[in-house]
């Protein structure tokens, strides 16, 4: 079997940039809907998510619950600043230990995230619940997470677009 290219995936599931880095394309959203405080949501979206060579996710959050899924590639490592303050690292993926191939992210957390390895791609699907709305998503300003978590200055500078 040869070796897929990052390239290759984008073109095959016709994936565009995405605000906070990477590729991504929506591949559901439930038609079903339910009010709530910030107006109406789907149940449900789902999205093809891909970071490439030394593409990051940038800081960012939702409103909503979101779980990822690993499916091909190297490891993604995903940084996570809960609403609380703790930090945490994860490694999203199946190779080696403490690795899992599923990740939940609360509502409120901030979160970046990279390949773990050079010259490599991760793919992985993300799902919202509820649905996911770009009213409901927000890239951190570098200077206002800085303001609010100091410890993490050397992490927050190097996942914040601009």
């Amino acid at each position: 079997m040869k070796d897929i290219r990052a390239e290759e995936i984008i073109s095959k599931l016709e994936l565009a940039k995405h605000p906070e880095g990477g590729w991504y394309k929506e591949t559901h959203r439930s038609e079903e809907v339910f009010s709530t405080e910030r107006g109406e949501r789907s149940l449900a979206t789902v999205i093809y998510f891909m970071l490439k060579d030394d593409e990051k996710s940038a800081f960012h959050r939702l409103k909503s619950d979101e779980f990822w899924y690993f499916h091909q590639g190297t490891n993604l490592t995903v940084h996570v600043i809960y609403e609380g303050g703790e930090y945490k690292k994860h490694d999203l993926g199946i190779a080696g230990e403490g690795s899992f191939p599923q990740l939940y992210l609360p509502a409120g957390c901030w979160f970046a995230a990279e390949c773990r390895e050079n010259n490599s791609f991760s793919l992985v699907s993300c799902s919202v619940h509820p649905g996911f709305d770009f009213t409901d998503f927000e890239l951190a300003a570098e200077k206002d997470l800085q303001k609010s978590y100091p410890q993490y200055s050397e992490l927050i500078s190097q996942f914040c677009i601009g």
